[in-house]
């Protein structure tokens, strides 16, 4: 069992369920969360939006997890799992450091969401990385 993929998977599935709870929770934790003010206000006003958004944020990071997880060797494998977990690592790891980029243009969004954030996905981009390379003959 792989702890860097095996955590990595556990992290993704964790920001799914906190997506989960911007849903149920609504505009104040969509704010707490950087979401941005137009999305809460959206969820306040009962828009489809914001809920649409998020559950397929949740479902992309619902797959992703799954896929650390096959790779860690808990649960069975999953397709394509090589180009897939390339591709998985690949996004956390540009999603990081853009992050680092928009925070003197924000989009809607504050300088610590980006800095939060960005850190939160080079983290992961890592995790899954150092995973995938001890991994990789295996898969």
């Amino acid at each position: 069992m792989n702890i860097f993929l095996l955590l990595a998977g556990t992290l993704s599935g964790i920001a799914g369920l906190l997506h989960l709870g911007c849903i149920y929770f609504g505009g104040p934790w969509y704010r707490f969360f950087g979401a941005g003010e137009q999305m809460a206000q959206l969820a306040e006003q009962g828009s489809l939006r914001p809920t649409l958004i998020t559950l397929g944020i949740t479902s992309v990071l619902a797959i992703w997890s799954l896929y650390a997880f096959s790779a860690a060797g808990v649960i069975g494998r999953l397709p394509f799992i090589k180009t897939v977990l390339v591709v998985i690592t690949s996004i956390y790891l540009l999603r990081g450091v853009a992050g680092f980029l928009l925070i003197n243009n924000p989009m809607g969004r504050s300088a610590e969401f980006w800095i939060w954030s960005s850190i939160i996905c080079l983290a992961l981009g890592l995790m899954h990385l150092f995973g995938l390379k001890q991994q990789w003959a295996s898969l």
